[in-house]
């Protein structure tokens, strides 16, 4: 579907929910662009199958008329980056074209086996400003349960993004997400060993339920450098949690567009996150523990739900605007160099 289609639902939801709420620039700090034949179909067993449901590309066209639709008054700049089940080369060429015509910053998505050489030439030489590590380059001998963050984020890359002071925008594995002792003790090095590195937890550390969360912030609020973003997570209490533990300057707005077009609200149950969808819209969803069927009229969208978490958030610890724009727009444009496109 190129760009969004909004239901009345969409437009109650929205001027009802965010429009006051929200800033109006905001900076999407993780996007995803790609031409579906760019894409392979490889899967890693660690991966989530549903977000294959939802849109089998974005171009950058689609991505821009998706926020004229879903924000009709705001402006939304975003960061980019490829897919990264993608041909890498053809996709981070794709990615780069596109945010070089626009002034935008892009970041090269990675695996392991390069050489830093190669990273070191795409941040200096080719206007990259960072890397985009992602679990399912991580060697395939090695059990989805098991992978820890340097087993695709390896320290020669961070190296590279120390000396350079580059950007990673790091989605962490492992079952038990953020509150994963091994992932805190990785993420607590990744701080103390690179300070020049700026490195993002996507997704709150993937804590989509509060049993996720845990108590890894008692450590990670001891974090110096660490940032973290909000990415594809409507969980207002991780959103809580991480601003109590390191404050809204390293907090961060991120979509995962396009999946946040997704038509979707999330519920948790049991210590995980389900994805309640309209009856038949995704295909046969009944052998996917994280997706459940409504025939509910009143489902919004991923984006909105996200957004109205954080807003939920900041209404709990009182933000003031200031701390709200700060992490819609502010602190991107700051870890990206981006004050001039606002």
């Amino acid at each position: 579907m190129f760009g969004f289609q909004r239901t009345p639902y969409d437009v109650r939801f929205y001027e009802e929910k965010l429009r006051d709420f929200l800033p109006d620039t905001m900076i999407d700090n993780h996007v995803h662009v790609y031409k579906k034949e760019m894409v392979d179909s490889f899967r890693h067993p660690g991966q989530q199958s549903w977000p294959r449901l939802v849109a089998e590309d974005c171009s950058i066209e689609d991505l821009e008329q998706s926020y004229l639709d879903m924000f009709p008054g705001k402006r939304v700049i975003p960061v980019l980056m490829s897919e990264p089940n993608a041909n890498l080369t053809v996709a981070n060429n794709y990615v780069l074209e596109c945010a070089k015509a626009r002034n935008l910053p892009v970041l090269y998505c990675t695996d392991p086996t390069m050489p830093a050489e190669e990273i070191c030439h795409a941040i200096k030489d080719r206007g990259f400003c960072g890397i985009k590590p992602y679990l399912n380059h991580s060697p395939s001998y090695i059990p989805a349960n098991e992978i820890r963050i340097f087993d695709f984020l390896p320290r020669e890359h961070l190296e590279v993004l120390n000396e350079l002071g580059g950007i990673a925008i790091l989605h962490i594995a492992r079952p038990g997400r953020l509150k994963d002792p091994v992932n805190v003790a990785q993420m607590m090095m990744i701080d103390s060993d690179y300070p020049n590195a700026k490195v993002i937890i996507a997704h709150t550390g993937r804590a989509y339920a509060p049993e996720d969360v845990g108590d890894a912030f008692e450590t990670l609020k001891h974090s110096k450098h660490l940032l973290f973003d909000f990415t594809a997570n409507t969980l207002s209490y991780s959103m809580e949690a991480c601003i109590k533990a390191v404050g809204t300057d390293r907090f961060l707005f991120g979509s995962d567009m396009p999946i946040t077009k997704m038509r979707m609200y999330r519920i948790a149950e049991n210590g995980t996150y389900i994805n309640v969808v309209p009856r038949g819209l995704y295909g046969d969803v009944s052998n996917d523990p994280h997706m459940r069927e409504s025939d509910s009229d009143e489902i919004s969208n991923f984006m909105y739900e996200e957004l109205n978490g954080f807003r939920i958030a900041a209404e709990s610890l009182k933000l003031t605007r200031k701390q709200i724009e700060d992490v819609m727009c502010n602190n991107a444009a700051r870890i990206f160099g981006m004050e001039k496109l606002l």
